[in-house]
């Protein structure tokens, strides 16, 4: 599962730690609540989403890791900025980096290679206890893409071709040896909730 809408509206968020609106929060509760139940769950150490971890761990009684390898990427200096005020500023390097993020990164950023390897590494753990019954990943878009990329074997050039929206889940489904025999996009709930969010 993605996390939902953040305050601050969007931007490349990457390691910044902004707390989830009332309705990204909310959007999170019903794709919860409809796609479970949980065996255990594994979270980003961010707060957008450790803190709805947390209470649906609290709540189930089921055990939840803070995974710190499935963060977000860090965007570099473009942390927090948002792409209308890249566009005035940096447009050439913005329109590279939509073509083609593995060899055009912002400046400063996390190579795409290290952070595919640090996801794969935590998607390969958790795949490992797959076994013991469903776990609930909670993350964020880059992440989700990376591992969607893996299970379809498509190239890592790929990566911004997916659509990843706020508080989606998906559903990957593991053969017996380890293998994914299927990826299901179950989508997030559409629904309205007055947002606590200032701007």
């Amino acid at each position: 599962m993605r996390h939902g809408e953040t305050t601050g509206g969007f931007a490349f968020r990457g390691s910044l730690d902004d707390a989830l609106t009332d309705l990204g929060r909310a959007r999170m509760q019903a794709g919860h609540d409809r796609h479970g139940p949980w065996q255990q769950i594994i979270s980003s150490p961010l707060r957008r989403c450790l803190a709805p971890a947390r209470d649906w761990s609290r709540d189930a009684g089921i055990p939840l890791q803070e995974e710190s390898r499935l963060r977000e990427m860090h965007f570099g200096t473009w942390e927090g900025r948002t792409a209308a005020d890249l566009m005035e500023s940096e447009p050439e390097a913005l329109g590279k980096f939509w073509q083609d993020p593995l060899n055009h990164i912002p400046p400063g950023a996390e190579p795409l290679v290290d952070f595919r390897e640090r996801v794969l590494q935590a998607w390969e753990e958790a795949l490992a206890r797959v076994a013991a019954g469903p776990q609930l990943l909670v993350t964020h878009g880059g992440v989700i893409r990376l591992i969607l990329l893996h299970a379809q074997q498509r190239p890592l050039s790929d990566l911004l071709k997916l659509d990843v929206p706020h508080a989606c889940v998906y559903r990957i489904h593991v053969q017996e040896g380890g293998g994914v025999s299927a990826v299901s996009a179950l989508g997030a709930v559409d629904m309205e909730v007055e947002s606590g969010d200032p701007s």
